[in-house]
């Protein structure tokens, strides 16, 4: 009798919690539906850093979000382009894309298209042709105010009383690798910042620079902006490298680094060669549902 009450009780272990993510997933559902923000989020992924897992990270929390029962929209301004594949967005060069959007002056609601992977789930991808829109933005008037603008154009971005019930919950911006331009214009855009930090050495080599950006950014430009998400990436719990390295961000960053630890995983990083997101590609593997932690935490800290 003690075994059957316990296999009864055992549907919330590791094993049941993937078996019925990858259900729910791949029929569509929301694995549960939590509270949404009284207003839009924008957050801002930056780290000048590369291979820190910001795009990788981007798309997943974004994807797990809808799985959260959450809008979601994602502006891909990386020219590589990688959070549009990630997510299997059309994004050659011709595309209507981030580039419109801040050289043209088009409208994010006119180039966005949804994700065919997640219900709930907006994109404005980037191509190519935003590899020259540093140079074209030089000439600009209030150049680094250009995506701020389009954003607050946007009729589904806002409170309820400004944007309805069918407003995005969050918006993610997916920075490149550096700190020119189109960073700067995320940073303006942004109220919220996520950076991700990989979990092995010279983590926080270089985090310096991108803080004191941060501090210009909200001494001259956005007073709003808060760093408050930090992500620890590739975290491989075998080795006192990783733990080493986790307990300095937690040490130096305190209550803004996510408890869940996104663990080092092929299936995350083999993900976006089939188009898709961990979320879908493997919605039970450890990596999922660490992301899918990490948004269930990002949304709670939101409603504190």
């Amino acid at each position: 009798m003690a075994e059957s009450a316990s296999v009864i009780e055992d549907d919330l272990t590791p094993l049941a919690r993937a078996a019925q993510a990858t259900v729910l997933v791949r029929a569509g559902i929301p694995q549960e539906q939590l509270p949404r923000p009284a207003a839009t989020r924008v957050f801002v992924v930056a780290n000048q850093k590369g291979g820190v897992g910001k795009t990788t990270s981007t798309v997943n929390i974004a994807a797990a979000l809808t799985q959260l029962g959450q809008r979601v929209l994602v502006i891909d301004l990386d020219p590589q382009g990688n959070a549009s594949t990630a997510l299997n967005i059309p994004h050659h060069q011709g595309t209507p894309s981030t580039y419109e959007v801040l050289v043209d002056g088009a409208a994010i609601v006119d180039v966005a298209q949804p994700c065919p992977d997640a219900a709930g789930l907006w994109v404005v991808p980037a191509t190519i042709d935003l590899a020259g829109a540093e140079i074209e933005l030089v000439s600009v008037v209030a150049r680094e105010q250009r995506l701020k603008r389009a954003l607050d154009a946007h009729p589904k971005v806002g409170t309820l009383e400004e944007a309805g019930s069918d407003r995005f919950d969050y918006v993610f911006i997916d920075c490149p690798p550096s700190l020119g331009l189109l960073t700067l214009n995320a940073l303006v855009a942004g109220a919220e910042m996520l950076i991700p930090i990989q979990a092995e050495y010279y983590a926080l080599e270089g985090l310096g620079q991108l803080l004191s950006t941060v501090d210009m950014v909200r001494a001259h430009l956005n007073p709003d902006l808060d760093v408050s998400t930090i992500l620890l990436t590739m975290y491989d719990a075998r080795t006192r490298l990783a733990a080493g390295v986790a307990a300095e961000v937690r040490e130096h960053f305190g209550a803004q680094v996510i408890k869940s630890a996104i663990p080092r995983s092929v299936r995350v990083s083999e993900a976006p060669s089939y188009g898709q997101t961990v979320m879908t590609y493997d919605p039970g593997s450890p990596g999922a549902l660490s992301y899918l932690e990490a948004a269930r935490e990002i949304i709670t800290r939101g409603a504190l």
